[in-house]
């Protein structure tokens, strides 16, 4: 199974479609979002993704509310643990726990976002990955991450 990660999108819907076309062509067939959708306008291009979604607020993401009423189940508040394929994933979108998480042993898998600048790193056995910015606007430089959940091989996937 293959899952493309993105985090920080920042309400950027031309950015979000490239994302969603590098999936599809990648055959992702779920995404996971580390956090700040912004406003619940990124449903628009997020509902054309025929896979799962699961996802977790992020900072700036302030019409809570309304983005629970249009991702309903898929969105969560952080840090949110599931299972994927097999695999141990937690989800969040503040970096300050990620090493620890990672370190603990209990996943194969920790995603995070906030910071905007992407890595993809092993801490003993886990792999631990931020997908970067989507939106591009802080460091000019946007990206997402798509990772095989077979092989546990991932990779940062500029999107211009």
């Amino acid at each position: 199974m293959t899952a493309g990660i993105l985090s920080d999108s920042h309400d950027h819907m031309d950015n979000l479609k490239k994302a969603l076309d590098i999936f599809e062509a990648r055959g992702v067939e779920h995404i996971i979002h580390a956090g700040d959708f912004s406003s619940p306008f990124t449903r628009r291009v997020l509902k054309n993704f025929k896979g799962g979604i699961t996802a977790v607020f992020g900072n700036n993401d302030g019409e809570r509310l309304l983005l629970r009423k249009l991702y309903g189940d898929a969105i969560h508040t952080q840090p949110h643990k599931f299972t994927l394929n097999e695999k141990r994933i937690v989800l969040m979108h503040e970096p300050d726990v990620v090493d620890a998480l990672a370190d603990s042993g209990h996943f194969d898998l920790v995603v995070f976002g906030h910071t905007h600048e992407p890595v993809i790193k092993k801490i003993k056995n886990t792999l631990v990955i931020n997908p970067g910015e989507t939106c591009g606007w802080l460091y000019g430089k946007p990206t997402v991450a798509v990772v095989n959940l077979n092989t546990m091989d991932a990779e940062i996937v500029p999107l211009s």
